[in-house]
């Protein structure tokens, strides 16, 4: 009945949500390119490929749960040589980042809109042996399907805030129901546990396996493709210092520029590079630099050759190479920390060996957040005049910056082999 409700109402609901859902498509761009996948609807050389044989199919939303999904992939084929994946993401920015990384063995697609009519015609296409959906991205009418074509479902590094818990609990009635069609659910934290099962989750299905986003045992791998990349990079001043904005919001951009323009009376090499978590507000952010004293430059722009040594501050315009780009920092400021809630993540960093300041506002990583500032692993600063002084005493000492990457590594450690322990679980269950 609850799924009949929520079809009945679906394309009500998309109706409502469509003007924006295309606003943000197309200010992001690339929305035309296979927008049929959308509607459940593949070119022939599409269905041939996932016609040959059945697939793990992994759903992941954007950049960061395109990563997670990766990771997890590649952990699964050490288990099964032979595996092969269709990989689904929402955005088109994630899309690009998974066909750009994804290996032949993989299938790179948009995710099919949650209506049933679609989703059928998805589930004939993909012919999925199982499915692995990454965080807490369960839609009815793909479980409900899942269920009824006993494919096993499973959620990976399945991390449930206290705020989305609360806003299940408020829904209980209508989400309780699909939320039991899972047959796995493999969180990051006990307190992910505990949250899943006061949702109707049986806690016999909930493992823990620490979260695959924090694992460091790909920090090796990182640190080898950073480092190369490092070089290509057209950063050459060694005694260069550079103050790193990631995934930064609005607001935070204006605040860290001011921020640069005092310090840099201190410290004369000072840089700024600033990558805005939407690449779309870039013109937005160029606008407000130009009344400062600021000589910018875009990332882009080393394709022409050109070299950054004369500019004050970098804009990061590209897409998915935030990672490497760390390798160039300082000192990373984290984003979506200061002048909005939420925080963005901030292991990326830590693992690519660099000292980490957040805002007050790390909601979405509340945990590790705390675990890290209790362990002196980072340092949280509560306004500009505090993330001044926070990031003067770290340029000013490179010992304290250390103590504080190797504080946070051993924070992660907990984390160390969560990847494995994921892939192994969804290896070996079977539907219920």
């Amino acid at each position: 009945m609850i799924r009949l409700i929520y079809n009945l109402f679906w394309p009500i609901g998309l109706l409502f949500f469509l003007p924006g859902y295309f606003r943000k498509m197309i200010r992001r761009g690339g929305y035309r390119e296979k927008f049929g996948q959308r509607l459940g609807i593949y070119d022939r050389e599409l269905r041939a490929r996932l016609s040959e044989r059945k697939s793990t199919w992994l759903h992941a939303v954007s950049v960061g749960e395109v990563n997670v999904a990766l990771r997890l992939a590649r952990a699964l084929r050490a288990l099964e040589p032979d595996l092969r994946c269709a990989l689904t993401t929402t955005t088109t920015t994630g899309f690009a980042l998974a066909r750009k990384n994804a290996p032949p063995w993989i299938e790179v697609m948009y995710t099919p809109l949650d209506y049933w009519p679609i989703m059928r015609r998805a589930f004939s296409v993909i012919r999925a042996a199982r499915i692995i959906l990454v965080e807490a991205e369960v839609w009815p009418n793909l479980a409900a399907e899942a269920h009824a074509r006993r494919i096993p479902l499973a959620l990976a590094n399945a991390r449930l805030s206290p705020r989305s818990e609360r806003r299940y609990r408020r829904f209980r009635f209508f989400v309780a129901p699909t939320f039991r069609l899972l047959d796995l659910v493999c969180v990051p934290e006990r307190e992910d546990a505990d949250r899943w099962a006061a949702l109707d989750v049986p806690p016999d299905r909930i493992h823990v396996t620490g979260s695959i986003k924090y694992d460091p045992e790909v920090q090796g791998e990182r640190q080898a493709v950073a480092a190369s990349l490092r070089d290509a990079l057209p950063v050459r001043a060694p005694d260069s210092l550079i103050l790193f904005g990631g995934s930064t919001h609005r607001g935070e951009e204006e605040i860290l520029a001011s921020v640069f323009l005092r310090l840099r009376q201190q410290f004369p090499s000072l840089r700024l590079f600033i990558a805005p978590r939407h690449v779309e507000r870039l013109r937005e952010i160029r606008a407000e630099l130009k009344l400062l004293p600021l000589r910018v430059a875009l990332a882009s722009e080393t394709v022409a050759g050109h070299e950054f040594n004369d500019a004050d501050c970098v804009l990061l315009d590209t897409t998915g190479e935030l990672e490497r780009w760390y390798s160039v920092a300082t000192v990373v400021f984290v984003g979506k920390s200061l002048t909005t809630h939420g925080g963005q993540n901030p292991v990326e960093p830590i693992l690519a060996g660099k000292p980490v300041v957040f805002g007050p506002h790390m909601e979405n990583f509340a945990a590790l957040a705390k675990s890290l500032v209790a362990k002196k692993g980072a340092i949280q600063i509560h306004d500009a005049d505090s993330l001044e002084r926070a990031v003067a005493a770290l340029l000013r000492d490179s010992e304290a910056c250390q103590r504080l990457v190797e504080n946070a590594r051993e924070v992660l450690s907990a984390h160390q082999g969560a990847t494995a322990r994921a892939a192994k679980l969804i290896a070996d269950f079977q539907v219920r």
